[in-house]
């Protein structure tokens, strides 16, 4: 395998990996207060709803647009998805937002579920099934999302497939292995990797895409692959400037 494979590879593990984290400490709650049958039913629906989700979703997209088009459209939306990461990202570095505590969230689904009143379905805890399928619908949607833009753009689904299935493999056998979150996965430092990786390849594909409006075919890069680096540098270098200058704003202006 190439750079670009590996990368690509890589690229969806990491982001899917922080997914499966959070999908895991709220499924480790239902399951510790509700029960465990009732938590593991409602994962495993939810992961029947994503399969469902994805093959449709995955099919539309690859079926009723063109290659430079769906360039402008994934990359668009990874790049507003990539953003989102790394605002959190910044304001947490710059102290302006609390940090991510898997440990902390884990109480408080914990909490939560001890002080609803005991109720039934057949034959399963309603509380615990329903937390659980929206945790990991929820959580699971987003990696699809990452694995078919990733896939899609970089023409290499099997390779994004690999690494999000890695990914989930791990944080499973962990969990099973552990019985508690992990907590201490650098979940923080992850989210900020994850969301200048989206931003950087969003930008790169959207800018690919715009060449539908200029002969239909997707625009080059200078430098072609290489030019994701570049962008991440970029991205890289925004977001510790504003990390350093958002501090010294008013609150609400940063927010």
């Amino acid at each position: 395998m190439h750079g670009a494979t590996w990368g690509l590879m890589a690229s969806t593990f990491t982001a899917s990996f922080v997914e499966f984290v959070e999908a895991l400490t709220i499924v480790l709650a239902m399951g510790v207060t509700r029960g465990w049958r009732s938590a593991l039913a409602g994962t495993a629906a939810a992961v029947l709803a994503l399969v469902a989700f994805t093959a449709a979703a995955g099919y539309a997209l690859s079926t009723w647009l063109p290659a430079a088009l769906l360039q402008l459209v994934v990359g668009t939306l990874l790049l507003i998805f990539g953003l989102q990461w790394l605002r959190k990202a910044v304001l947490r570095s710059a102290g302006l937002k609390a940090m991510h505590d898997e440990t902390e969230e884990f109480a408080s689904q914990t909490a939560a579920a001890r002080r609803v009143a005991a109720g039934s379905r057949f034959g399963l805890d309603t509380f615990a099934f329903v937390v659980s399928f929206k945790g990991v619908f929820l959580e699971g949607v987003e990696v699809v999302f990452i694995v078919i833009t990733f896939g899609l753009s970089a023409a290499n689904m099997g390779a994004a497939i690999v690494g999000s299935a890695v990914a989930g493999v791990l944080v499973l056998i962990a969990g099973i292995a552990l019985h508690r979150p992990l907590a201490m996965i650098p979940e923080n430092t992850l989210k900020y990797g994850v969301g200048l990786l989206l931003a950087s390849f969003g930008t790169y594909w959207a800018v690919e895409g715009l060449g539908v409006f200029t002969g239909g075919r997707s625009l080059s890069w200078p430098g072609g692959d290489w030019a994701i680096l570049v962008l991440i540098a970029c991205w890289l270098a925004t977001s510790r400037l504003l990390v350093h200058a958002l501090p010294r704003l008013k609150p609400e202006v940063a927010l």
